[in-house]
């Protein structure tokens, strides 16, 4: 199936996200008549490109909430789960229930996660800033939500750290997802929501691995 790209690489959907982004803001400031705190929170890797822009118009702190999917080992591109480098959990009972209920497999394939969400969190956490989520508006992005289970996870991670609002933020998710999702955050923002799709990628004309270095950069700035 051959889909139309929506974005030409994650920093130019990031501007055009981070522009919905200010205009709830405003809307909502002018609502409740109080200035919100906003904090972005980027899901690395891919999620930093497109918070940085976000960020910046903000003029608010960038951080990151590291979220690693758990795969099922015969098959990695499944995903069972998700977990955070807090070591939150959430699994996809629907996809677990395809598999034989091993808790051996399913214990490693956990751990394994674990590791590489605290891995990357101990590569990139030093050049963040301090910030304190409490009483904040927390903006989540990531690059696309495809199951939406690390985004989920990562918003359960940062629920435990009393924010006032957690705010999903993509520039694309399926149409589909949109019920699940919204119990997960207090507001979804999604510049695309096609009915039809396979995966991220499709709808970037450029979508490049983003590495360890160019998050350091982005973050350092």
């Amino acid at each position: 199936m051959k889909y139309t790209p929506f974005f030409s690489d994650r920093t130019r959907a990031g501007a055009e996200l981070a522009q919905v982004i200010a205009a709830h803001l405003i809307q909502q400031s002018h609502d409740s008549g109080r200035e919100p705190k906003p904090i972005v929170y980027a899901l690395p890797r891919g999620g930093v490109p497109v918070a940085a822009p976000i960020a910046r118009l903000l003029g608010c702190p960038l951080t990151i909430m590291t979220a690693k999917k758990i795969s099922y080992p015969q098959s990695p591109e499944v995903a069972i789960g998700a977990v955070t480098a807090s070591e939150n959990v959430l699994w996809n009972q629907e996809k677990l229930s395809y598999f034989k209920n091993d808790a051996r497999w399913q214990e490693a394939a956990l751990k394994k996660a674990i590791n590489q969400a605290k891995l990357l969190e101990n590569e990139l956490l030093p050049a963040c800033p301090q910030v304190n989520p409490e009483g904040a508006t927390v903006i989540l992005v990531d690059d696309g939500i495809a199951t939406g289970m690390t985004i989920a996870v990562a918003a359960i991670a940062i629920r435990q750290l009393s924010p006032a609002a957690i705010w999903l933020c993509s520039p694309v998710a399926p149409l589909s997802l949109l019920p699940w999702l919204s119990q997960w955050g207090d507001r979804l923002i999604i510049l695309e929501t096609p009915e039809s799709f396979w995966s991220v990628s499709n709808f970037y004309t450029a979508f490049p691995q983003v590495d360890t270095s160019e998050v350091l950069v982005y973050l350092q700035q």
